[in-house]
């Protein structure tokens, strides 16, 4: 090798140096814009919620900020084209081509893409002999390096989801498009490699004998071979479409893979300075296992363990009680991950937690003594409304309807309480729609709404909940929790309740209870409904919604209409994976 060829060289490796860093810095300088944005938004909520507590009308609050109102209008809450944003495409029941990402994840998405593909052809000597060497150097270092955000983004206990208050469904998304990009860089780096050994052979067969022998003979080469089937496979293995229609198999395919790459990166760099960086993909790795670990410990170890009562209902749901092992506080609109050993061996699924209360556990003969004793009976009770579909909830609808009552008891396992849970309180007037089981994410905020009027520690003087349901034997699902929700102080001066009946049997089944609980007939007008709370609108609006993405969608629409005419914020939760 030349001086010249061997300076290349060296630059080449301080360029990758550099930008490897680089990409570093983009995150850093990401997380930290993101958590001065969150900060600056909680800090005034938290303001306004003081200035509305005691204020009944809050005008000052209802007129937007033009220039944030447009904002939200077109980039933050927009869909990436006119509507559709969480409607999936769907090809049967079980599977669906996924769902279309929003304008602002989509510009970020975008520029990230674009990122990294300067990154591969900046400084790059595309006009010495040695342009496969430094495209191959440049494409491993940036797989690795995109490696770190991949894993992190991965797992349920990741600190930024609470840190910046991103949800896990968008964390989901960046997850996918990096794991994509490593992919790419990936073969793009085998492929520079090969490449490099064809042009410095004789002829191209004789290049090819060489690539044969090197991956023969060479650990080096062999392990770097391997990783990138793996991550080719992983990527081939992940479309919505697979993961929809195999979901249990898919999930063990993907550690399974997962787990293979990392071992065999591993070993390709053992003597090249990135290894590090894979060691720091190996403790993310760690630390969210054995966070999940140490949660099912810690809730469900003691005192008898987790117990879940199952109850089947009509409309083919479920009703799952948890009696957990030790006392455990959640917060409106968050989840858990659910594992029934008996019914679905060692999975785990998400659900939003419908209630919870504490109760007296009355199952011990010992009175309690003294204080300790009396918070070592108390026990928490969660429970989760969930909707049969296929594979876990089909198997657990079977095995309810099945035993005798509708119900059967199991040992359970549960892990959370996840979700950074948003909170309404500073708004003068909420909104929840909801669709289905999606009612599970609205109950719990018009609790936490009522109470905080009743107690005077909210801002909120309104609340809409808008619940479309097939039939109204579906009321049944929830019917001991509004009870108690309709029993509480001041509630009929801060709640309404609108019931859409899709499907109903007959038009006798349709009627009113009260004033402020009303029953209709079909679907409803999404936008007039908000028009109409919108003109006599107590301060900040928010619009929640759960439920099908076609409702979400049409919330989205209806309020981006309107966000500019008063302060409405959107908020839709969901869950793609």
């Amino acid at each position: 090798m030349t001086p010249e060829q061997k300076a290349l060289l060296y630059d080449s490796y301080y360029q990758n140096h550099r930008i490897q860093w680089y990409l570093g810095y983009v995150w850093a300088s990401t997380v930290a814009a993101i958590f001065t944005y969150r900060i600056t938004v909680t800090a005034l909520r938290y303001v306004r919620t003081l200035a509305c507590l005691e204020n009944e009308k809050q005008h000052y609050f209802v007129n937007p900020h033009s220039g944030w109102a447009g904002l939200r209008r077109h980039i933050i809450d927009a869909p990436l084209f006119r509507r559709r944003h969480n409607r999936e495409f769907k090809l049967s029941a079980a599977a669906s081509m996924g769902t279309l990402p929003g304008r602002l994840q989509t510009m970020y998405l975008i520029g990230y893409v674009a990122m990294n593909i300067a990154f591969c052809v900046v400084s790059i000597h595309w006009s010495g002999g040695n342009i496969a060497t430094e495209i191959r150097n440049r494409t491993g270092v940036l797989s690795v390096m995109n490696m770190l955000p991949l894993f992190l983004l991965a797992g349920r206990n990741n600190p930024l989801i609470k840190l910046l208050d991103i949800s896990f469904d968008t964390y989901n998304l960046m997850h996918r498009w990096i794991g994509r990009i490593v992919v790419l860089e990936a073969v793009a780096h085998t492929a520079a490699w090969m490449a490099s050994k064809i042009m410095a052979a004789p002829s191209s067969s004789a290049g090819w004998n060489i690539i044969g022998k090197a991956m023969a003979s060479s650990q080096l080469i062999l392990t770097g071979t391997i990783a990138t089937c793996a991550f080719i496979t992983l990527m081939l293995h992940s479309p919505s479409v697979v993961r929809h229609a195999f979901y249990e198999t898919f999930l063990g395919v993907h550690i399974v893979l997962a787990v293979i790459s990392i071992v065999t990166v591993w070993i390709h760099l053992k003597t090249l300075p990135q290894q590090i960086l894979i060691l720091g993909v190996i403790v993310i790795w760690i630390f969210e296992r054995t966070a999940r670990v140490a949660i099912l410990i810690r809730h469900n170890v003691g005192q008898g363990g987790t117990k879940a009562e199952v109850e089947a209902l009509a409309g083919e749901a479920i009703r799952v009680t948890l009696r957990m092992a030790r006392p455990w506080k959640f917060r409106a609109g968050q989840h858990l991950y659910l594992y029934l050993p008996s019914v679905g061996m060692w999975t785990s699924h998400p659900f939003t937690i419908a209630w919870s209360q504490e109760e007296q556990d009355l199952t011990s003969e010992k009175l309690p003594t003294d204080t300790l004793d009396v918070l070592a009976r108390r026990k928490t009770t969660m429970s989760l409304i969930i909707r049969r579909r296929t594979g876990f909830t089909d198997s657990l609808w079977k095995k309810a309807e099945s035993a005798p009552d509708g119900r059967f008891w199991a040992n359970a396992l549960v892990e959370g309480p996840y979700g950074a849970a948003d909170s309404y309180e500073s708004y003068g007037h909420v909104m929840l729609f909801a669709a289905g089981v999606g009612i599970t994410h609205a109950v719990p905020h018009a609790r936490q709404l009522v109470g905080g009027y009743a107690n005077n520690t909210c801002a909120t003087r309104k609340v809409v909940l808008v619940w479309i349901l097939q039939s109204p034997e579906h009321l049944e699902w929830i019917r001991p929790w509004m009870t108690e929700i309709l029993a509480m102080e001041k509630r009929r001066d801060c709640l309404r309740i609108l019931l859409f009946v899709t499907r109903p049997k007959s038009t006798k089944e349709i009627h009113s209870p009260s004033a402020s609980v009303q029953m209709f007939p079909g679907k409803p007008d999404v936008g007039a409904l908000i028009s109409a709370e919108q003109s006599k609108q107590v301060g900040a609006m928010a619009v929640s919604v759960c439920g099908t993405g076609g409702l979400g969608d049409d919330v989205r629409r209806a309020v981006r209409e309107r966000c500019e005419k008063t302060t409405i914020d959107f908020y839709e939760e969901s869950f793609t994976w």
